[in-house]
C-alpha cells in the first residue's frame, strides 16, 4: 500500500509524493528541454527586472489601480533576501534579485491569467546570517531581532490593508529568523488569514541535485557555487555576473562527512547546515573567496528546469489558495485563531470601506 504514495524516477534517489504537488514536479523532471523552454517563455524569463516598474509591485502602483488588482486577487509575495559576499564573480545583491526576479516572473503570468498575484518590495535588503558568515567583507548582517520585528510589521501593515494572504519567499540562510517571525505575529496578533514562508530551493530541492543529461548540474546546491551563479546567469541583466572572475574553493570541516546537510539537503543527513557551529571553519578563514564549491562550473542552461519548477509551483498554490478563499475571504475566524468571529467583522472588511475598522485599533490577547 505505501508504495502507492509515491511516483519514482530513473535515479533511485529521487521520488515524489502522488499528490497534485507530486505530479506536477514529476511533470517537470520528465519535461524536455523545448518543454522547459517554453514554459521560462510563458513567465517571461528571462527579463529585465521591474523593481522600478509602474504597476509591478505594491509599491509601484497608484492606488486607485492597487484597489482593483486586490479585489481580483489579494495575495501578496513577500520576496526576501540580503547582501551578502557571492564571490567574485557575484553582487552582493544575488539573493535579492535572484528572488525578485521569481516573483515578477509569477507576476508576469498571473497578470495574463487577468488576476496578478501581488508583489511587496524586499523588507531585507540586509539580511540576517548565520554566525559563520560574520566578518565577511561585503557581507551586511542584521541582528535577528531586527528580522524578526521588521518582517512582523511588514507582515501586520500589509494585512491591514487587504492582504491576508501571504507568502514569504526566502532566498537566503536565515530561514529559522522568518519562522520565527511568523509565528511570533500570529501569537502577537491573532489574525486570520494565510501565511506561508518557503526556501524557494528547498521547495523543488530535487531539480538542483546532480543528474546526469542535458542541462544537469555536477555538483550540489551550496552557496554562491554552480547553481546559485548558473540561476545567475539565467536571470539576471548583462554585467551583473563576471564568469571570467569565478574562483572554486572548498570549505575546511574539522569532523568526518555525514552529519550535515547540504543547502537543499540532498543526503537526508540528520542535520541541516544551520543546526550547528564550531564543526567547521568560519567562511572568512575557510572559504574567503566567497564561494563554496565551483561556480566555474555554472551555465544558465542548468537553470533552466528548477527556475521552470518554482514558477509552476508557486502557481499552484496560489491557485490552490484563491479557489479555496477566493479575494476577502479568509480561513474561519475561530477555526485558526483565540478571536471571536463577530469582533473580527469590522477588521476584516475591505479597507476603508464602510464600517471597516484597521487592525490598529484591535485590542491584544494572547501573551
Amino acid at each position: 500500500m505505501s508504495e502507492d504514495l509515491w511516483i519514482t524516477t530513473e535515479d533511485p534517489g529521487i521520488v515524489f509524493e502522488d499528490t497534485e504537488v507530486g505530479r506536477l514536479k514529476k511533470e517537470l523532471w520528465d519535461a524536455s528541454m523545448d518543454e522547459i523552454d517554453g514554459i521560462l517563455d510563458e513567465y517571461g524569463v528571462p527579463s529585465e527586472p521591474e523593481l522600478g516598474k509602474a504597476g509591478s509591485y505594491i509599491q509601484t502602483t497608484p492606488r486607485s489601480e492597487l484597489v482593483e488588482k486586490r479585489r481580483k486577487n489579494d495575495i501578496v509575495i513577500i520576496p526576501v533576501g540580503c547582501t551578502e559576499n557571492h564571490g567574485m564573480a557575484n553582487v552582493s545583491g544575488l539573493d535579492s534579485f535572484m528572488v525578485t526576479q521569481i516573483a515578477e516572473a509569477l507576476r508576469r503570468y498571473t497578470a495574463k491569467q487577468g488576476h496578478p498575484v501581488n508583489l511587496a518590495f524586499n523588507p531585507l535588503n540586509y539580511g540576517g546570517h548565520p554566525y559563520h558568515h560574520l566578518g565577511m567583507p561585503g557581507t551586511v548582517v542584521m541582528p535577528q531581532e531586527v528580522v524578526r520585528e521588521n518582517l512582523i510589521y511588514v507582515m501586520l501593515g500589509l494585512w491591514n490593508d487587504g492582504f491576508r494572504k501571504q507568502i514569504i519567499i526566502n532566498n537566503h540562510g536565515q530561514l529559522w529568523m522568518l519562522e520565527s517571525a511568523l509565528h511570533e505575529f500570529m501569537e502577537r496578533y491573532h489574525l486570520p488569514g494565510i501565511f506561508q514562508v518557503m526556501d524557494w530551493h528547498r521547495a523543488v530541492r530535487e531539480f538542483f541535485f546532480p543528474r546526469e543529461g542535458e542541462g544537469g548540474f555536477e555538483t550540489n546546491f551550496v552557496h554562491a557555487a554552480e547553481a546559485e551563479t548558473s540561476v545567475a546567469q539565467l536571470m539576471f541583466p548583462d554585467g551583473m555576473v563576471d564568469m571570467d572572475s569565478a574562483q572554486d574553493s572548498e570549505g575546511e570541516s574539522f569532523l568526518p562527512e555525514g552529519h550535515f546537510d547540504k543547502s537543499v539537503d540532498p543526503y537526508r543527513r540528520p542535520h541541516r547546515w544551520s543546526e550547528g557551529e564550531g564543526h567547521s571553519a568560519i567562511e572568512l578563514e575557510g572559504t574567503p573567496e566567497g564561494a563554496v564549491g565551483k561556480p566555474t562550473l555554472a551555465s544558465p542552461e542548468k537553470a533552466k528546469r528548477p527556475i521552470a519548477a518554482i514558477l509552476k509551483y508557486l502557481t499552484l498554490v496560489t491557485d490552490q489558495i484563491i479557489e479555496e478563499f477566493p479575494p476577502g475571504e479568509v480561513p474561519p475566524v475561530e477555526k485558526i485563531t483565540l478571536r471571536d468571529a463577530d469582533e473580527m467583522e469590522p477588521y476584516l472588511k475591505e479597507p476603508q470601506s464602510e464600517g471597516w475598522k484597521s487592525v490598529y485599533e484591535l485590542p491584544r490577547i494572547g501573551f
